[in-house]
């Protein structure tokens, strides 16, 4: 079995940031779930539905296939044979991927895949619950946050950077009902895993959060 890293935390936490750093460094392959659920995401849109059809959604989900291929060093999501990945971070899939993703016949759908690519290699994986669900025997789990007024700012700067409209106001309302959404959902809510390390970015740097998950991680 591979040497398994997991780290959790809300929406806007800077998970996925941080696990490609981290990964890249320890030399581990770095799984993001979040672009998995995303990429389903976009196959629902693209069907037609809107995130309330749990049913259509459940449907839906049968004819879609999630890989995760590297090229020249970095992750692409494919979602039934084509490349999605520049579609994955817009407001509209990201509310769709946090309603869709509660739905227990969706996490189903790509818990084997996830754990198959965990059993094979040494892998460092983000998302909601994977120290609590998807890998709950985990070498080491991380849960990474930072408070809403932070992650909406990052978020807000991100968007500018991208020439992308939006409101910051807006994107903390936003964040905020996510976190509700997430801790609350019915499967596999987000939450802290007993033996998870807590690491609050609000006030540290990116270089910093890295060094210190680096430092809890004893290959």
């Amino acid at each position: 079995m591979g040497y398994n890293v997991a780290i959790d935390g809300p929406a806007g936490a800077g998970k996925s940031t941080i696990a490609k750093r981290v990964s890249k460094e320890m030399g581990f392959l770095y799984v993001d779930t979040g672009a998995m659920y995303r990429a389903l995401a976009v196959h629902f849109l693209q069907c037609g539905l809107k995130p309330e059809d749990t049913e259509g959604i459940k449907e839906a989900c049968k004819n879609a296939e999630v890989t995760l291929q590297y090229e020249d060093g970095v992750q692409q999501v494919y979602l039934n044979g084509v490349n999605v990945t520049g579609l994955l971070r817009t407001e509209e899939v990201s509310r769709m991927a946090s309603v869709s993703s509660a739905i227990p016949e969706i996490r189903t759908h790509l818990l084997k895949l996830q754990r198959d690519m965990a059993e094979k290699y040494n892998v460092l994986m983000d998302g909601r619950d994977i120290g609590t669900h998807i890998l709950p025997n985990a070498d080491v789990k991380i849960y990474l946050t930072a408070s809403v007024e932070t992650r909406a700012k990052r978020r807000y700067l991100e968007y500018q950077e991208k020439g992308i409209a939006c409101d910051l106001e807006e994107i903390e309302r936003d964040i905020a009902e996510r976190d509700f959404r997430d801790m609350n959902r019915e499967t596999a809510p987000l939450k802290q895993a007993k033996d998870a390390h807590l690491v609050d970015s609000s006030d540290m740097t990116i270089d910093e959060v890295v060094e210190t998950i680096k430092a809890f991680c004893k290959k």
